[in-house]
């Protein structure tokens, strides 16, 4: 057990040695700013504070962020130690930096508290993160120093025994629109025919056509595919669906009393978790939530505690907070929906700390760090580059032993010609990378 010694008793160092020890790194410890107490410990010892207090030791020497309370903007920038970025320099210590306050800062988007620029859908712009500007949005930075810490951890104290990493591959799909041409009624799939023709996509008016007689697949209906690759690599996906009462704006879903949408979430809901996708209405109307949650529950026959916002719309700490209001245990947004990476710079779950209120919460975060939506729209990648970015995440998430969390859509996996070559790049993956997680 190691014994960690600080002088600071404030919830923020509470949380980020918890976050960071405990739940990413692995490390059992006790915390503890009793100096007498870390001087008569007979065993393994960190000491986070500016002085070093016995010989054996690891010192970590705090920059004063763990202390403050409320957000102060700061010019920070970055430099490398080991080959990677940090940054809240120290003069002293056995690394050059605040390791706990730059977790802290990452790890509780403190950026996103302060004044920012957002973009064409209100969000936060990831232009604006520390991550982005200093050039390390593609590499989870916090699981990388959480890494190097258990090193140093073993090699100053052979015996401590810490807890074995395994790495996880979490494939997730957002069920924006469950199908393209079928259970959408008369009235909205004779206005998407004539608005093709007017376009001149004739092609597409024959589908529409074919896939309401019953002679081909509906294109958006990848589901019994998806389940063949889950069954033959041994993965554990998760879903969320999009039940808003009014398909109005950006939410397009087939109304939830469909009995097609209600039997592809029972189907889904016994085999798989299922979780909520807030729809982007449930932004301005807070009474949507509660209400698109409960008929989920009601329709998959469970009770709901994951979710992730629509189009990833969510402001902190406003959003997490009504999640958490609403019985919403685990949250899958952290990620942005304009770029590939990671948002939190981490590859590991962690649990949310509620900035404005100096707390830590329950509500675990799950960061993804690929989302195919922004592959194709945002970063207009093709198949072949989208397939070399998802394998070097994929390598360099397993090296660490984190989780890799991808998100998908059934409408971009489909057979919808354009989207060509997307549903070869996640089969080649699955074939290629993933079969040798098994």
């Amino acid at each position: 057990m190691l014994l960690v010694y600080s002088g600071s008793e404030g919830p923020r160092w509470k949380y980020i040695a918890q976050a960071l020890l405990g739940d990413i790194a692995g490390v059992p410890f006790l915390l503890t700013h009793d100096r007498e107490a870390y001087l008569s410990y007979d065993g393994p010892c960190l000491n986070y504070s500016t002085q070093r207090i016995r010989p054996e030791e690891i010192l970590l020497v705090p920059s004063g962020l763990l202390e403050e309370t409320g957000v102060t903007k700061r010019s920070i920038s970055t430099f490398l130690h080991n080959g990677h970025p940090c940054f809240f320099p120290v003069r002293e210590g056995d690394l050059p930096f605040d390791l706990f306050s730059a977790a802290f800062w990452l790890l509780s988007r403190y950026e996103e508290y302060l004044p920012h620029g957002v973009d064409r859908f209100g969000r936060y712009d990831h232009t604006q993160s520390l991550a982005f500007r200093e050039g390390f949005l593609n590499i989870p930075v916090v699981s990388i120093w959480a890494e190097e810490l258990r090193m140093l951890l073993t090699k100053v104290f052979p015996m401590l025994q810490l807890k074995r990493r395994q790495f996880r591959f979490m494939p997730t799909y957002d069920i924006d629109i469950a199908f393209s041409y079928l259970h959408k009624g008369t009235f909205r799939n004779t206005g998407g025919w004539i608005r093709s023709i007017l376009k001149g996509k004739f092609m597409e008016a024959k589908e529409r056509v074919d896939v309401l007689q019953g002679k081909r697949r509906d294109p958006f209906d990848v589901y019994e595919w998806l389940d063949a690759q889950h069954l033959a690599y041994g993965l554990k996906p998760q879903y969320f669906f999009l039940l808003a009462e009014d398909q109005q704006g950006l939410d397009k879903n087939i109304h939830p009393s469909n009995k097609a949408l209600r039997s592809l979430i029972s189907h889904h809901s016994m085999g798989y978790p299922v979780g909520i996708h807030p729809s982007w209405q449930s932004g301005d109307r807070e009474e949507l939530l509660g209400q698109e949650i409960e008929t989920l529950e009601r329709i998959s026959g469970k009770q709901i505690s994951s979710s992730r916002q629509h189009y990833l719309r969510f402001t902190l700490p406003g959003t997490y907070r009504r999640l958490i209001a609403a019985g919403i245990s685990g949250e899958f947004s952290m990620g942005y929906g304009t770029v590939n990476g990671f948002r939190a710079s981490v590859s590991d779950p962690f649990l949310w700390y509620d900035l404005s209120k100096e707390e830590s919460t329950n509500l675990r975060i799950h960061p993804f760090c690929y989302m195919d939506s922004n592959s194709v729209f945002e970063q207009k990648d093709t198949p072949a580059h989208a397939f070399d970015e998802l394998s070097r995440m994929h390598e360099l998430i397993k090296k660490l032993k984190g989780t890799m969390v991808t998100v998908f859509h059934n409408n971009i996996l489909g057979d919808d010609p354009r989207m060509k070559g997307w549903r070869e790049v996640y089969e080649v993956f699955m074939r290629d990378v993933v079969y040798w997680d098994i």
